[in-house]
């Protein structure tokens, strides 16, 4: 066999097998044997029963156990050569050379003995023009083959060596054991008496001679006792060699997946090993650099990796074209994506960074002839003209609700960006953890009684039982006067109710006593709402006042006038330092306030407002008119976002507490989920009766994943947010309306309804009979 010098050899074993390795210059002589230095093979003793085989690819069947199994055939060998290790050095004591011939460090660097048990043939010096049947040149440190020689090659075996060579008398044979599985070159084996991998981080070529290995996905196990993984990260052929799929999944995006996350976890060791030992890369090479453009401010080179161009060598940046320069198509974009939408954003950041750095000139230039040839929104091209006069970087970040590009800019766009990007090419931020979340969120939407505080575990499928759900009536107040509305403080420690009297009254939750009454107002109180800090509270009142209070004495801290029509609502923003009123005087319909009673804003259209909400993030507000209309507007700028018009008379409004959706009450039988984002329908919820007075819906449950409202008919229904299944109806206020309902937003287990038959009823878990 010729060797990496050119020089033939190989290695003749007593019995009737050969084991041919590579050749490893330098070789190594010592007394009159030569050895190549080669790394040192696993072997198996003819008379010794081979480890159990383990397969390293589970079935693609959930239902199938994963037991390892046991192979049946046997492995056998002849002696071995010491190695280059055994021979040239110390080796370690837990080395598997050492363990399998039992040598001391001293007695390694010796020659075997002929008297040992495995006992080594000397080896002669092939010329490089001797051929040898069966020569096979791999690697000795990724294969070894064991196959039978041929005859032509026993009988090379025996003749005497080229020039002074002297030849010293072989040992003994040592006995082969004949059976029936013991098998001819030309058969089948289901051993790993053929190619043995061992995937140090490399591909392992497919070398056999006529033996076919059967072994699971082409791998061996160890063949020496060693049933330890030898796997240390592998290849992309390595991932190529298992079943493509995983339980039915694309195996590819699993491992994909799987890196992602481990990134988010901080787990990026972990993440890179699982690179090598998979094959699969997170993104490709022009990804990669499409993020590191964007991160870094590249703006050109980015947003020719996003949508191509011809590209020569110029030596520099994180070109991906080649030495000849070639087109690059650009990254595969989702199917509607529009190209100068994603160049208007890309280029509006390039412009905003430029004026930060206060390169006006260079800001200029962007704006004229990269910004506006792209005839996107034009009310946004003049709001970012007029960045142009700010005087400093601080009044630019603040003017444009921009960060900087020091900031979380930069990510944001390559958030946005990525959107439109096919996911196949760029994975969307956190993708695991959103699947996860949909994983969680579908077994919610199975829960008919879902109401727990805690999110649901992904270890098991998840139920809620309902004796857990709130449908126990505790508590019973009754009042001289039928009631409009109940709301909760945000800590739920306390709850405000009003109506037809001219007094609000504050509940403790604990003990449902009574902490206060707000008693200035001379007619009937339509609506309260509390502070963010719950600090202070608002009420609106048919005497066309409203008036805020201090929760904590029960003073008046400021009232104030609202036109000529009663104030219907209200609503604080997030600073709670200013608050929203709306009138049913055309005139004078929609204000902003301070706390000591100033106009911050007067909205000059005269639309008359049934009821109103802001969104917790201090973003959007929403009226409601009595001509059937729902008003959104940019509570950032105060400017109108878009309007719809209903068939139906609309009576309540809220906003759920993570800003995105709106709820809105309706006078024929119903009530909505509305996108606030998109301004689409979302969900139903019908059942209850509404068709003449003004019915208060909320949300309601730990998750905010229930849908709750009173009715004409007295009773109390609740629905699945996220089916729009009817769960339960409650008796609560026979005879009369059950006007208002809210749910405690401390307590999951707790709500609160008022009616026409001048009662508070609140619902819940058993309580001790005492406390109430």
């Amino acid at each position: 066999m010729a060797g990496a010098d050119g020089q033939a050899w190989d290695v003749g074993l007593e019995g009737s097998e050969r084991v041919i390795g590579p050749p490893f210059p330098p070789k190594f002589i010592t007394g009159s044997e030569v050895f190549p230095a080669v790394k040192p093979q696993l072997f198996v003793l003819a008379d010794e029963a081979p480890p159990p085989l383990y397969t390293p690819i589970t079935s693609d069947d959930p239902a199938t156990t994963n037991n390892p199994t046991s192979s049946t055939s046997t492995f056998t060998s002849a002696q071995t050569l010491p190695s280059i290790d055994s021979i040239n050095g110390p080796v370690p004591s837990s080395s598997i050379q050492d363990q399998h011939l039992n040598l001391t460090p001293t007695q390694a660097r010796r020659p075997v003995p002929t008297t040992n048990r495995l006992q080594a043939r000397r080896r002669r010096r092939r010329s490089s023009s001797e051929p040898t049947e069966g020569e096979n040149l791999v690697d000795a440190h990724r294969v070894s083959v064991i196959t039978q020689p041929s005859s032509a090659a026993s009988a090379n075996a025996q003749e005497p060596g080229a020039g002074s060579r002297r030849e010293t008398p072989s040992s003994p044979k040592r006995p082969r054991l004949m059976s029936k599985d013991m098998r001819n070159d030309s058969e089948n084996s289901s051993s790993s008496n053929g190619i043995r991998y061992h995937t140090n981080g490399s591909f392992l070529p497919t070398l056999q001679k006529a033996a076919t290995s059967t072994t699971s996905n082409g791998f061996a196990a160890p063949t020496n006792g060693d049933a330890t993984s030898y796997t240390n990260g592998s290849t992309p052929v390595t991932a190529r060699a298992r079943s493509l799929t995983y339980f039915g999944h694309d195996r590819e995006e699993v491992a994909r997946l799987l890196i992602q996350g481990l990134n988010d976890l901080g787990y990026s060791e972990t993440a890179y090993k699982l690179v090598q030992e998979s094959g699969y890369e997170l993104e490709s090479p022009s990804v990669a650099a499409f993020r590191h453009a964007i991160l870094n401010g590249e703006w050109s080179e980015a947003e020719a990796l996003l949508f191509g161009s011809h590209r020569s060598n110029d030596g520099g940046g994180v070109s991906i074209s080649n030495v000849n320069g070639s087109r690059h198509e650009g990254l595969v974009l989702v199917e509607r994506a529009d190209k100068d939408v994603l160049r208007f954003r890309l280029r509006r950041q390039k412009y905003l960074e430029l004026l930060e750095d206060r390169d006006h000139g260079g800001a200029l230039m962007v704006l004229r002839q990269e910004l506006t040839p792209l005839h996107q929104d034009v009310g946004q091209l003049h709001i970012l003209s007029g960045l142009m006069v700010c005087q400093s970087a601080d009044e630019l970040r603040s003017q444009a609700s921009w960060d900087g590009a020091h900031g979380s800019s930069r990510n944001l766009l390559l958030s946005d960006l990525s959107k439109s990007i096919s996911s196949s090419v760029m994975l969307p931020d956190h993708r695991l953890a959103v699947l996860l979340d949909q994983v969680k969120q579908t077994q919610v939407s199975n829960c008919l009684y879902h109401n727990p505080t805690t999110s649901p575990s992904l270890f098991s499928d998840h139920v809620c039982d309902r004796s857990q759900f709130p449908l126990q009536t505790h508590v019973v107040l009754v009042q001289q006067h039928e009631i409009w509305f109940v709301q909760f403080s945000h800590d739920g420690r306390r709850l405000a109710t009003g109506g037809e009297a001219t007094t609000v009254t504050i509940y403790d939750t604990i003990d449902f006593q009574i902490r206060h009454t707000l008693v200035e107002h001379t007619k009937a109180v339509a609506y309260a709402a509390w502070s963010p800090d719950d600090t202070k509270i608002v009420t609106c009142s048919h005497d066309l006042t409203a008036k805020v209070w201090d929760t904590s004495s029960g003073r008046c801290i400021s009232s104030i006038v609202h036109g000529d029509e009663p104030v219907t609502s209200a609503a604080w923003a997030p600073n709670g330092q200013t608050f929203v009123t709306g009138s049913l005087d055309k005139q004078s319909s929609l204000h902003i306030w301070n706390l000591n009673g100033e106009i911050i804003h007067t909205w000059s259209d005269s639309t008359r407002v049934q009821d109103l909400a802001l969104s917790p993030d201090g973003k959007r507000l929403v009226i409601i008119s009595p001509e059937r209309e729902i008003t959104v507007y940019d509570f950032t700028t105060w400017n109108e976002e878009y309007s719809l018009r209903h068939k139906s008379k609309l009576t309540c409004v809220r906003i759920s507490r993570d800003s995105k959706y709106m709820l809105i009450n309706m006078v024929d039988n119903e009530l909505q989920l509305i996108d606030i984002a998109s301004a689409e329908r979302v969900r139903r919820f019908q059942g209850q009766q509404q068709g003449e007075y003004i019915i208060r819906g909320s949300f309601g449950g730990a998750d905010e994943n229930l849908i709750i409202s009173g009715s004409e008919d007295g009773r109390i229904y609740i629905w699945h947010r996220e089916n729009g299944t009817l769960i339960e109806t409650l008796e609560g206020h026979p005879g009369g309306c059950a006007n208002a309902v809210a749910w405690n937003p401390a307590d999951s287990c707790m709500f609160a309804s008022g009616g026409d038959d001048k009662k508070m009823v609140e619902g819940g878990h058993e309580r001790d009979p005492d406390a109430t």
